[in-house]
């Protein structure tokens, strides 16, 4: 999208405050074709027209900074502190942010394509919300854990999705739901999460294989098939 107007262009915030667990070191400098993870992801953003601003909510800027420095700086760039928890370090970000619009993509998702962000903002635009998302694959049944547990129902799997970032929406719709919900934050496993709690309605449309999200090393051997 190019030469967007400023009621239709989103303030990304990249939530950064990951601990990196399964990954067994720090997943966002890593190395990815010559660019620490972080980086990837937030070019894919960073000369979109349709992007206000850049934001990281994290409490490791001194040392994420020169890692983003390599793709993104300027008035664009803004940072803010992070919280105790993914959503509430998403919270503080869509707090900081200025634009109409919101989109939160994961530091740790680097190969997205263009034509999934194109489809989510114009689907946001249009329907309020959106987030991409691929059909599940394999079949899920339901059990209390954790295993060995007994089966309590296979779910249909032609009704479940797997979802992707970034997720994007109006930002009021975003902080009245935050307001609203009454779900702990350490609870929320997404953002659009939120809104369908609220009550606003959240359009999924198509996602993509190669757009992964970092979480063990494997990951980032596909990631780099991703990007080639």
């Amino acid at each position: 999208m190019s030469n967007a107007p400023d009621h239709a262009r989103f303030s990304v915030i990249f939530p950064a405050g990951g601990a990196s667990r399964r990954f067994g070191s720090d997943k966002l400098s890593a190395d990815l074709a010559g660019l620490p993870v972080i980086a990837r992801a937030i070019a894919s953003f960073a000369a979109r027209d349709d992007v206000l601003e850049l934001i990281v909510a994290t409490d490791r800027r001194a040392e994420l900074e020169p890692l983003v420095s390599l793709v993104a700086t300027g008035a664009k760039l803004r940072w803010c502190r992070g919280g105790a928890s993914r959503a509430a370090t998403v919270r503080r970000g869509v707090e900081a942010a200025t634009g109409r619009w919101v989109a939160v993509h994961d530091a740790a998702r680097p190969a997205t394509p263009a034509d999934v962000i194109d489809r989510v903002f114009a689907a946001a635009i249009s329907q309020g919300a959106a987030a991409p998302a691929l059909p599940v694959k394999l079949t899920i049944k339901q059990a209390i854990g954790p295993l060995p547990a007994q089966v309590l129902r296979t779910l249909p799997r032609d009704e479940l999705f797997e979802m992707q970032t970034p997720q994007a929406m109006r930002r009021i719709d975003l902080l009245n739901a935050y307001d609203r919900v009454d779900l702990p934050l350490d609870r929320v496993t997404d953002d659009v999460q939120l809104l369908e709690l609220a009550g606003v309605a959240v359009l999924l449309v198509a996602g993509d294989e190669r757009n992964l999200k970092i979480t063990t090393p494997a990951d980032l051997i596909a990631a780099a098939a991703a990007i080639q």
